[in-house]
């Protein structure tokens, strides 16, 4: 509860009717603007993998997922995904003879270890992406490029859905901003990393944080990635590291950062032994995934995931991801948000 954000005078847009149509419209429209940018084919995604084989994500490193043992499979543990960034990376390694090179998903998710607030829940939704990228083109202005495709995909949508519903504003800059981690700290000295991306989000409205992972001069992380998808050691210019980065909006609701998308250029083999290595995790090199990878069994890609609840929230204007996804929260939540014309689903 101490994390709740209760927005002073806060009052819904939409009625929840109105609120479920325009959710379904953002869903459809994104969906299909994001692929024509990216050039990407749809693909169905798994909501189970199998444990043990290296494949579910840990996202900060820490994250622990639902596991629960099947009977039909002598009882084998299958996990919950957390997020599929690694799944993608095979699925377009099996698809290679069908020669296609870029792939979404509708991903669905269990994170059981999230601190529920107005921005998380135990139930993730996103876009999930990926493309195949030549190994002559990793490098932070091809990562720049595909950020602008998907800003723009974002703004676009937000306009369609302004001219469907004209009682909500267009809010975003037409344009997205580009910042390093370092560059961050550098402007904001003494400041946390929330607070910093609070400070540059609320200056430009729309900014891409480049470099999430690597140990910056303080002694710490920006914030904490795992070592086996993102790309956040490899250096890039002026002496700074990271091809890899999250996409922020300001939120007006919320007065705060809004954390739309995490995305970057995945491992090479050489990054994935440096960031193991970095990570104190070399065990990982036994699993099947991190084997296959480090072999060069793997094809070069860089991918991501888009918050399908935290855009529905954006355009909608809404407090609480609970007023676009169906979850639990805490009883106390629940009744705070009532008082206060948060409308959980």
């Amino acid at each position: 509860m101490k994390n709740l954000i209760i927005p002073k005078d806060y009052r819904n847009m939409l009625t929840r009717e109105s609120t479920e149509s325009a959710i379904k419209f953002i869903k459809d429209e994104f969906e299909k603007v994001l692929s024509q940018k990216l050039d990407l084919q749809r693909v169905t995604a798994p909501m189970l993998v199998l444990s043990g084989t290296g494949i579910n994500d840990d996202l900060n490193g820490v994250e622990q997922p639902v596991r629960f043992p099947v009977g039909s499979l002598n009882s084998s543990g299958v996990e919950v995904v957390q997020s599929l960034a690694k799944w993608k990376r095979m699925k377009l390694a099996r698809l290679d003879n069908e020669k296609i090179r870029g792939i979404y998903t509708d991903m669905n998710a269990l994170r059981p270890d999230e601190d529920l607030d107005n921005l998380h829940s135990v139930y993730v939704d996103q876009w999930d992406w990926e493309k195949v990228l030549d190994s002559s083109r990793r490098n932070l202005e091809v990562l720049k490029q595909e950020v602008r495709k998907i800003y723009r995909a974002i703004v676009e949508t937000e306009v369609a859905l302004t001219e469907r519903i004209p009682v909500l504003r267009p809010g975003l800059p037409q344009e997205i901003t580009f910042v390093h981690s370092e560059e961050l700290q550098a402007k904001y000295p003494g400041k946390t990393p929330k607070e910093r991306e609070d400070l540059i989000t609320r200056e430009y409205g729309a900014v891409f944080v480049i470099g999430i992972g690597h140990t910056l001069k303080d002694g710490a992380p920006h914030d904490h990635r795992a070592p086996d998808y993102d790309d956040w050691s490899s250096p890039t210019i002026n002496g700074y590291k990271g091809l890899n980065g999250d996409i922020l909006v300001w939120n007006p609701v919320l007065e705060k950062a809004f954390e739309i998308s995490s995305m970057g250029i995945r491992v090479s083999p050489a990054s994935l032994e440096r960031q193991l290595h970095l990570c104190g995790q070399e065990k990982r090199k036994e699993l099947p995934f991190h084997a296959r990878l480090l072999e060069g069994g793997m094809p070069q890609t860089m991918g991501g995931g888009i918050g399908q609840s935290r855009l529905c929230m954006l355009y909608l204007q809404k407090a609480h991801i609970g007023e676009v996804q169906a979850g639990i929260w805490p009883d106390e939540m629940r009744d705070a948000c009532e008082k206060h014309n948060i409308e959980l689903l």
